[in-house]
């Protein structure tokens, strides 16, 4: 029978834990914390794993969580490659170690801890920051959950030299994470996210983790804070007088469980908008996220429950936040009165062009503007920006560089707006990072800016396809697993780097831009330009009738993904369904030209 003892070497039955197909390195962490100073329910989870699942034993223990240049992101349980409270203890002790050691000099350290409504995110805030305390921070803690952007807000408000988001973002239930923040309000770029890491790497057990001391250096905050993000928020209005005369436009809204319901239909509200519709099975936040497969507003499941509705009471607009409120997804009524949903690219080249134009009809305009988006996101939005003479930074995926860009450029260069494809949006500058709270506002205000005109949201994105052409994009990843696996994903970008396409699907390319080699080459005339942003292995290529084809590999799966954007025209409205039909095609086509179907 089994003997209940702190050794993994126990034995069920007749059978050696020993005898398992085990890793040897998950065998030797979870001794280790098994004879340390762990909980007794943890020890028993790893009891009970090792009886019941040997193979999720391994998976749990086999390694240490990765701390990546964003912070944490994992599977929650028992385990050192799990989130749980001594994996985020000791995150924030190598976070805690290296900020003390670049600020010495300051007379006292400061950070802001905010978390979302998932499972055990706020206990991981409260462990977040009593380690900090106890490393001497000045803590500011929210009393709640906040989403991401305002705690971005919160950093730069208490002028704090970092600060932590515990959330897995848009990631399926079992998950939860943890975003660590610079004094600028950004996720860590470099030099800090690699040197943070390196510090991670250094906290073996929970030996090394310093928790007792923080007595009286957490600071609740909340509703103070969530009146001066709002107050900042209001100011991105270009048009407070039209949304008096349209306040009635139908919204329909969804948190999808999740911290936007603390805060986006109260910035409506204050905006002035008076029909706004959340879905009441939605509104409630809960970490298991039951009424949708995955909370992830980029999926059409996600936005079903809010798209019945609009549809139920004949809505204007739908929009929906993922669970820390930093991505949004957005449905629009067609003319025949079903519901598009749009993609990131669409809903960026609708906030640009709202944006931009207002800047212009209101002479705001002096000539040291910026937008930015990243390299991966549709043309579009950037040929909205340069038509009215505006500049556009591109930059690598990942909106930590949206906010180094801001960084680098203030106060010589204003920003306007950021974004990219995969649902994330920026309004002004007091935040740096995605802003699902800022981009719902802006969105509400273009549909009640449409209905000013008796238009729709849809009739808007059909305006801008006339005028600068009808971008279409499409994504295909390819998923190779194992050793094997990445020696043929790098193989295929060195053959696109060494011997890439002279054509395709008969388009000539005229620009091949290869971000590890940090040139941009013009095919026609043999030009070499410098391309001054980190190295990345992304290879892109540019075709003489507008159309885009990017190539990188995953940072974090098995895969290599393919970005395509391919470009028609639209010459009257009736045409829309055709021509995103031909698009679609093209985009077919260009997959087999490349041996890709």
């Amino acid at each position: 029978m089994w003997v209940k003892t702190n050794s993994i070497n126990q034995h069920y039955g007749t059978m050696d834990i020993k005898t398992l197909n085990i890793d040897e390195s998950a065998k030797a962490n979870a001794q280790a914390w098994l004879d340390g100073d762990y909980d007794e329910a943890t020890k028993q989870a790893i009891r009970d794993m090792a009886e019941r699942d040997p193979q999720e034993l391994n998976e749990s223990f086999y390694r240490h969580l990765e701390f990546g240049t964003g912070g944490l992101r994992g599977i929650m349980g028992a385990g050192t490659n799990r989130m749980n409270r001594y994996t985020v203890a000791m995150a924030t002790q190598g976070l805690a170690n290296y900020v003390r050691r670049q600020c010495a000099a300051e007379p006292e350290l400061r950070a802001a801890v905010s978390h979302d409504s998932r499972n055990h995110s706020r206990e991981f805030a409260e462990i977040t920051a009593s380690v900090l305390a106890a490393n001497g921070f000045t803590v500011y803690l929210f009393d709640g959950m906040r989403p991401t952007p305002e705690l971005s807000f919160a950093v730069r408000h208490f002028r704090c030299h970092t600060g932590v988001m515990v959330t897995a973002s848009h990631n399926p239930k079992e998950y939860n994470g943890y975003k660590a923040y610079w004094s600028d309000g950004c996720q860590l770029t470099a030099p800090h996210d690699t040197a943070v890491i390196d510090e991670v790497l250094k906290i073996k057990g929970m030996a090394d983790v310093r928790s007792q001391g923080g007595e009286g250096r957490v600071v609740t905050i909340g509703e103070e804070v969530d009146r001066l993000f709002m107050d900042r928020v209001e100011q991105n209005s270009l048009n407070p007088e039209l949304i008096r005369r349209h306040h009635d436009v139908k919204i329909v809204y969804t948190p999808l469980h999740g911290t936007g319901i603390t805060l986006i239909p109260r910035m409506l509200e204050r905006l002035g908008f008076t029909n706004v519709n959340v879905v009441k099975e939605q509104a409630v936040p809960d970490g298991n996220f039951p009424t949708t497969p995955s909370p992830n507003p980029e999926e059409q499941a996600a936005m079903k429950m809010a798209v019945d509705l609009a549809r139920e009471i004949d809505a204007d607009i739908v929009f929906a936040s993922d669970p820390d409120a930093d991505r949004v997804g957005v449905a629009v009524k067609r003319p025949d009165g079903e519901w598009m949903l749009l993609n990131g690219n669409q809903t960026m080249s609708l906030l640009y062009y709202y944006i931009v134009g207002q800047w212009q009809a209101k002479g705001l305009l002096r000539g040291d503007e910026y937008v930015v988006k990243t390299i991966v996101t549709s043309e579009l939005p950037g040929d909205i920006a340069r038509r009215a003479g505006i500049r556009v930074y591109d930059v690598l995926t990942g909106f930590k560089f949206i906010g180094g860009i801001i960084r680098d450029l203030e106060p010589a260069q204003r920003f306007i707006a950021g974004g990219e494809e995969s649902y994330g949006y920026m309004i002004g500058d007091f935040v740096r990072d995605k802003d699902a709270v800022g981009a719902c506002s802006m969105i509400a205000e273009i549909a009640a800016w449409a209905a000013s005109q008796g238009k729709t949201c849809f009739d808007v994105l059909a305006d801008i396809y006339k005028q600068f052409g009808f971008y279409k994009e499409g994504l295909l990843s390819i998923v190779r697993k194992g050793k094997s696996g990445a020696e043929e994903i790098q193989a295929m970008m060195r053959g696109y780097r060494s011997n890439p396409p002279q054509a395709i699907d008969g388009d000539e390319v005229v620009m091949v831009k290869d971000y590890q080699l940090h040139q941009s080459r013009d095919l026609r005339t043999g030009s070499v330009e410098p391309i001054d942003l980190p190295t990345s292995n992304v290879l892109q290529f540019f075709t003489a009738s507008g159309n885009k084809v990017t190539v990188r590999p995953s940072g974090t799966e098995p895969k290599i993904k393919f970005y395509f954007s391919v470009k028609g025209e639209l010459a009257e409205d009736g045409m829309f369904d055709a021509v995103n039909s031909q698009l679609d095609g093209k985009i077919a086509a260009i997959k087999r030209s490349l041996g890709l179907e």
